[in-house]
């Protein structure tokens, strides 16, 4: 499987670092573009896996960090859904520059919420995949609900997230105030396919069920029975994920 390690600019101008994998033989189906969850990375073993299958599947994949995280450059303090989406938007722009414009965008969590917001601006994307996604930006506090007040009154807070420290600023609570998640999902003109577990503690599955009533047809549901919301748990969910989204996408390229 070729691989290669690739860097573009992100919402702020900082350096986002990401790799891209394609499948060595055979033709080539489409692009695909991962966004990973909140505060994870590009390099968690499941992406990893899902990348994988997708490749042997003979999709090729970027996936990258935002802006903060990760390799990539940049403070994380300063970040919010809105520069989120702007990365997603240079990573698309990236691959059509240098490959083709992605037909296929993924996200998990988090960074599957974003995708339902930017998706109907990349013209070439035939289908949307979440993958444990909330369905609304606000859902993200409950993560850092005891440092709500302190955020408010001090303008920052440093949070625990995933066990690592983080600092969460009044700009990001602004932010994830200001979307409109619904309409985005309601206005969506792309095939679309839902993974969640009913067992996820982190998002809980209520979220599928309202993206997945919010949306037009052509769409689909997939219960990842069993799953814990990183799906970490069993190496065999990502592949199942990886599979079944490689067989339902081909229908739409």
């Amino acid at each position: 499987m070729p691989s290669e390690k690739v860097e573009f600019k992100g919402a702020f101008g900082d350096t986002i670092s990401a790799k891209i994998d394609w499948p060595d033989e055979g033709e080539l189906k489409a692009w695909c573009l991962f966004a990973h969850g909140f505060s994870i990375g590009k390099d968690l073993k499941p992406i990893r896996t899902i990348s994988k299958s997708l490749v042997d599947d003979g999709y090729g994949m970027l996936r990258f960090d935002f802006t903060g995280l990760g390799e990539s450059g940049g403070d994380f303090s300063e970040t919010n859904f809105s520069s989120n989406c702007e990365d997603i938007r240079m990573a698309a722009g990236f691959l059509r520059t240098h490959h083709t414009a992605p037909k296929v965008m993924i996200g998990h969590s988090f960074g599957g919420t974003a995708t339902l917001k930017v998706a109907d601006e990349i013209a070439e994307c035939k289908a949307i995949a979440t993958i444990g996604s909330p369905c609304d930006t606000t859902h993200i506090v409950h993560q850092f609900a005891d440092k709500l007040e302190e955020i408010e009154e001090e303008g920052e807070a440093k949070v625990l997230l995933g066990g690592r420290p983080f600092i969460i600023k009044e700009q990001f609570l602004d932010d994830i105030g200001n979307q409109d998640i619904a309409k985005e999902i309601a206005d969506l003109d792309r095939a679309l396919m839902i993974f969640h577990s009913p067992q996820d503690s982190v998002v809980k599955i209520e979220n599928a069920a309202h993206i997945y009533s919010q949306a037009k047809h052509p769409k689909s549901f997939v219960s990842l029975d069993g799953a814990d919301h990183l799906l970490l748990k069993n190496p065999k969910d990502a592949e199942y994920v990886a599979h079944v989204l490689a067989a339902w996408a081909k229908r739409y390229l």
